[in-house]
């Protein structure tokens, strides 16, 4: 890639000018110099010719040679001759010389010449050199002083005139430098200045061209985004998303929940007496109303399964609370006024069962359709629950949580555990901390199944802060090159109180380590309170601290927040990674994300990555990075459980 250059067109023409002026002044100094040395030069030894001619013919004339010591003295001195020697081939007939000079014998000019009228006789000068006297007069240099004083100011004009001539070509310029710097819609439409007006009207119509083609490639990512998880009709997950978050799931340690399958009557029939419209327009109300209900489960997962057929996921709650979930749904579609062709207190039936970690995704759908079945056979609308055994029940009331938490808290807050993060070249990029709490039998919770309670029970503050000033901590103590990426709540970026609070400890730490720490945000909780956390962001951002997007396609948004908050990295979400060389859908939905970033500095990360297979066609595809078992494995940061985790691994 080309380099732009540093110095502008202007300032590039002005040092071009100026070099070429001065450069002209310089040649016409030394060449009058050197002229006017010549013609002094020559005006004394045509002088001097004149004076030998003289002292010639007093030597050939009798005369005359006998008064030549009285006049010939005289001569020499106005003449600036130091010294003069009349000489032959026998000896010395004549010597002057000046016994005061100013000048240096150095310095003076020597010349010899013959004499015609006496042949053999030769007379030999030392005479000033011409101008040694003279000194800079200004009444005598005013005529070359005013030629500099005319030079330089017409230079200063010139230049005037060539940096207002070339004001649209600088325009231009700058605004070229910040569309590469990734600001082209702050400069969509250049100045009337800018010059030349046919590159400056093509450079408008270019930006025109690139935001439509942006706007029409996000909406088209959007679209093949929601065209493989999501269902079309109502807008819920379809079966794909539902069967890979649920996958999964079962692969997560220490994973518990239900499975509930819902049916809301024979979609053919719907279609025979209602019409594709009517049936349509019922099941869009029934999955309404199933939306409404799971908002109060951040982790629900709802999906249209079939035609008329929803499941729905439960992540982390108990068997009670999914009972009395069950119940509320059931009480909230009885209030439905269904379509005629469907009996009033026969047309809804749903199914449940729970899982926990190990069970097989296929055997758990056919115990919810076999519960649904069940539902059906009793002709009434209700619901029936798959009789096998329930894990032990470790859900918590916000009592039992408010007690865990705060005792976790009187310790110190969360232990935070390490996972390395390296690029496709095996380079680490920064290590991920993340947030483990213990129970009363001392078993480590991971962040999945606390942070329920947590918002429950009112402490996300309380964790976000204990996290920021836990990650500081170990930035100050530490070896000054590690960089650490935290994980923190959108709940608490909208709170005021901790915006202050973050904005003052943020302030109060140095730029050194503020540079090396990272802030990650889901990716769902923020598109949601976008608006509200947008301000937060920005301020982190512009103190230093790089943003990092996690769990990307969790759920199906859109990505507008990229080029608004230009996060360093997306994380994408380890339901998407799982098995990805088995499923073309996800590896449609990884190369949408890439598409989204690609006209960004933001780079795309995967999460989850457990075998050789996910790693290489995640490469294929184009991902920057990696973080999962594959590289390394979560590891405490507290020096026992360490030793203790590698003696375990070793």
């Amino acid at each position: 890639m080309r380099k732009v250059a540093g110095m502008k067109l202007t300032n590039r023409l002005v040092v071009f000018v100026t070099l070429i002026v001065v450069c002209a002044m310089f040649v016409l100094f030394i060449g009058g110099a050197v002229s006017f040395r010549k013609l002094g030069t020559d005006f004394l030894s045509h002088y001097l010719g004149k004076v030998v001619v003289e002292i010639d013919q007093a030597i050939a004339d009798p005369n005359s040679n006998e008064n030549i010591g009285l006049w010939l003295p005289q001569l020499l001195k106005a003449s600036d001759v130091v010294e003069l020697e009349i000489s032959s081939k026998t000896g010395m007939l004549y010597r002057y010389e000046q016994i005061q000079t100013a000048v240096k014998p150095l310095e003076l000019i020597e010349n010899r010449y013959d004499l015609p009228s006496n042949p053999g006789f030769f007379i030999t000068i030392k005479s000033v050199p011409p101008y040694a006297d003279f000194a800079y007069s200004i009444g005598a240099m005013s005529s070359l002083s005013l030629a500099v004083l005319v030079i330089v100011i017409a230079l200063m004009w010139g230049i005037k005139w060539l940096r207002t001539q070339l004001l649209g070509a600088e325009l231009l310029e700058h605004r070229g430098r910040l569309i590469l710097a990734g600001r082209a819609e702050d400069v969509q439409t250049g100045d009337d200045r800018e010059w030349p007006s046919t590159a400056s009207i093509a450079l408008d119509q270019m930006i025109v061209e690139l935001r439509d083609a942006r706007q029409e490639r996000s909406r088209f990512d959007t679209f093949i985004r929601s065209n493989t998880f999501l269902d079309k009709l109502t807008g819920a997950a379809n079966r794909v998303m539902f069967d890979n978050r649920l996958q999964t799931l079962l692969q997560d340690k220490g994973a518990q929940g239900a499975v509930l399958m819902l049916r809301i009557g024979d979609w053919d029939v719907l279609n025979q007496d209602v019409g594709k419209s009517g049936a349509d327009e019922w099941v869009k109300e029934v999955g309404n109303v199933l939306s409404n209900a799971i908002q109060r489960f951040p982790d629900a997962i709802l999906a249209r399964y079939y035609d008329t057929e929803f499941a729905i996921l439960l992540t982390h709650q108990s068997a009670k609370d999914a009972r009395l979930f069950a119940n509320q749904l059931m009480k909230a579609l009885e209030r439905l006024s269904p379509p005629d062709t469907l009996e009033e207190d026969n047309w809804a039936h749903m199914g449940m069962t729970f899982f926990s970690t190990g069970e097989r995704r296929g055997r758990l759908m056919e115990e919810a359709d076999m519960a649904k079945r069940s539902a059906v056979l009793q002709r009434s609308n209700g619901w029936h629950e798959f009789k096998k055994d329930v894990v032990a029940d470790e859900a918590r009331g916000s009592v039992r949580w408010r007690t865990l938490l705060g005792r976790v808290f009187e310790n110190g807050g969360p232990e935070l555990y390490r996972q390395v993060v390296q690029n496709t070249q095996g380079e680490l990029l920064h290590t991920e901390l993340l947030a483990r709490i213990k129970d009363e039998n001392g078993l480590v919770i991971k962040a999945s199944r606390f942070l329920n309670g947590i918002e429950l029970v009112g402490m996300n503050t309380m964790l976000d802060r204990s996290v920021v000033s836990k990650t500081l901590h170990q930035l100050r103590n530490g070896d000054g090159r590690e960089v650490l990426s935290l994980n923190i709540c959108a709940d608490s970026l909208r709170q005021r109180a901790f915006q202050i609070w973050l904005r003052d400890t943020l302030l109060q730490t140095p730029r050194s380590v503020l540079n090396r720490m990272q802030f990650e945000v889901s990716e769902g909780p923020l598109v949601k309170h976008f608006d509200a956390v947008r301000p937060t962001l920005r301020i982190v951002r512009a103190l230093g601290c790089p943003l990092v997007v996690d769990q990307a396609g969790r759920s199906v948004v859109s990505t507008h927040y990229v080029k608004d908050i230009q996060p360093k990295y997306i994380k994408l979400h380890r339901s998407l990674i799982r098995d990805i060389h088995q499923r073309p859908e996800n590896q449609l939905y990884v190369r949408s994300m890439l598409g989204a970033c690609e006209p960004t500095p933001t780079e795309v990360l995967a999460v989850g990555v457990e075998s050789e297979s996910e790693w290489n066609v995640l490469l294929q595809l184009g991902v920057q990075g990696g973080q999962g078992r594959l590289f390394g494995a979560e590891l405490s940061g507290n020096p026992v459980t360490l030793k203790r985790q590698r003696w375990r691994k070793k």
